[in-house]
């Protein structure tokens, strides 16, 4: 292991922490939005070995997000994958460290990758580069699917170039590249079964290099492609697997259980508007989108395209097509979620975060190619004397200036602004946790909210078996929260108001 493995080791454990810290401090270990309500949702039935629940009593008054009911049977509508790795950290009591945990090990796959494709010294930048990412950060902290799919991604990226594009000077064992051709078959499998969209557009390029090995390739080359295709479609097969066991039809996406136009694609019936999703609105989306994600790549905003069009300078000059391979990935998502109907501006767009390090190692290389330190493989570092030191000292200057402002002004205001983020809070949980409410469990507690997240909230307080101390009901009606008390007899009812957090009715306030 060399002096920069050891940094970009380094770098990649501080990612780990400092990720552990935005979960705990900004988010509190718990959901703020619909996905991560739902998620969490799901993960919790998986621990506790359920795809699906019976619908609870009532079930409009055990709101959910996206959490559908159908056919008697309560589940997420989202595939199987990330809620899998989640419950995971349900089982442990580790949940603030699995999104950590995944995204240092992405930091360290981002440089293995900027050193294969590259140089050690882009690797390493592109690394550093990333775990300053308020993107990176905002995402990484969260309870969202992105950071495991971001892991993925770039598993399966370094694992492909493993498995057909292994250097001369490498030595591996003679089993190297099929165990490389398992692994990255492996990773984009699961990639499909955790974010299906975001697998396609990081398969496509891949899928043009695949067509070129097919057919240069030798019968050995093509048998290892085709054992990498068919492991790819099994796994592939098993999303329809799991809408099948969930739904009772393989056909049946459960996004559309909860928004009937929640689906992909054109034209009437695809999103909120009569006229449907249009190549307009698509680009509205897309502007908006990369707008924001401008900002928030590295807190830079508009000096982030100098670093950008720097990058693909050395890889044209040099001939180096591996990194055009890795740079057209972000440009994939972009394009492949031209299809959906919604962008992305909260998390930044985080439809294209597994392509992260597209950006980051063609930023890298730009910064390494403007220093004159080395860029391709195999490059020594030039001798600076004279005027010519103050080269890689400017461009180290003014890396240092940018990413000074950005840790000490954007990443603070940016990050740090999610905190509590709609309302969501545990400070809001606190009332539950004091004896005089402990003293009235077991209960039902219809909650009175003003808006939809002071119930939301509650949920962390509660799991999909209906088995906590408190379970909590979504306030519908008089006659239909009174009825309650009928379905859970052995609960003692209670009516909840969040302006009023101290307190509990046991029967509702009069207006």
């Amino acid at each position: 292991m060399s002096r920069l493995d050891r940094i970009a080791l380094i770098l990649s454990l501080i990612a780990v922490l400092v990720l552990y810290g935005v979960a705990v401090r900004i988010f509190e270990s718990m959901a703020h939005i619909e996905d991560e309500i739902a998620y969490v949702w799901q993960a919790q039935a998986i621990a506790g070995g359920k795809l699906t629940l019976p619908s609870p009593p009532q079930p409009k008054s055990f709101l959910v997000p996206f959490v559908v009911d159908y056919h008697g049977q309560r589940f997420g509508k989202y595939p199987l994958g990330w809620p899998a790795m989640l419950a995971i950290g349900e089982l442990l009591d580790m949940r603030p460290w699995i999104n950590a945990f995944l995204a240092g090990f992405a930091v360290w796959l981002t440089y293995r990758l900027g050193k294969r494709i590259f140089s050690e010294t882009v690797g390493l930048l592109a690394a550093g580069l990333t775990v300053v990412s308020p993107f990176f950060l905002m995402n990484s902290g969260s309870l969202l699917s992105h950071p495991f799919g971001l892991f993925l991604s770039g598993a399966f990226a370094l694992t492909w170039m493993d498995a057909w594009e292994a250097g001369a000077a490498e030595q591996r064992p003679s089993y190297w590249p099929w165990l490389a051709t398992v692994t990255a078959a492996l990773a984009l499998g699961v990639l499909i079964l955790t974010r299906p969209m975001t697998a396609v557009a990081i398969a496509l390029p891949f899928a043009v290099h695949g067509s070129i090995i097919l057919l240069r390739g030798d019968w050995h080359t093509r048998r290892q492609l085709l054992v990498f295709v068919a492991i790819v479609l099994t796994l592939a097969a098993l999303h329809f697997v799991w809408q099948y066991a969930v739904t009772g039809e393989a056909g049946l996406n459960p996004y559309t259980l909860w928004w009937e136009y929640d689906t992909i694609g054109f034209g009437p019936g695809v999103g909120r508007t009569e006229t449907g999703h249009t190549l307009h609105q698509a680009r509205v989306n897309t502007e908006f989108s990369l707008y924001v994600g401008w900002n928030d790549l590295f807190g830079w905003g508009r000096y982030t395209w100098i670093v950008l069009l720097a990058g693909v300078v050395p890889i044209l000059r040099y001939r180096l097509w591996k990194g055009l391979l890795l740079g057209s990935l972000y440009p994939s998502l972009v394009v492949i979620y031209l299809a959906y109907w919604i962008g992305s501006s909260l998390f930044g767009p985080r439809y294209y975060y597994e392509g992260l390090y597209s950006l980051t190692l063609t930023a890298a290389a730009g910064i390494a190619w403007l220093a004159g330190w080395p860029v391709r493989p195999g490059q020594e570092p030039a001798p600076y004397q004279g005027g010519r030191r103050l080269r890689p000292l400017t461009v180290t200057a003014v890396l240092a200036l940018l990413v000074s402002m950005n840790l000490l002004f954007y990443t603070p205001l940016r990050v740090g602004g999610m905190h509590g983020l709609y309302g969501m809070e545990r400070s809001r949980l606190e009332p539950f946790s004091q004896p005089e409410a402990q003293a009235l469990t077991p209960a039902i507690v219809v909650v009175h909210p003003g808006h939809w997240t002071e119930y939301g909230s509650l949920l962390e307080l509660q799991t999909p078996f209906l088995d906590t101390p408190f379970i909590f009901a979504f306030s519908r009606s008089a006659a239909t929260d009174a009825a309650l008390g009928l379905h859970f007899p052995e609960r003692r009812l209670l009516h909840y108001y969040p302006d009023e957090p101290l307190r509990f009715y046991t029967t509702p306030r009069e207006r």
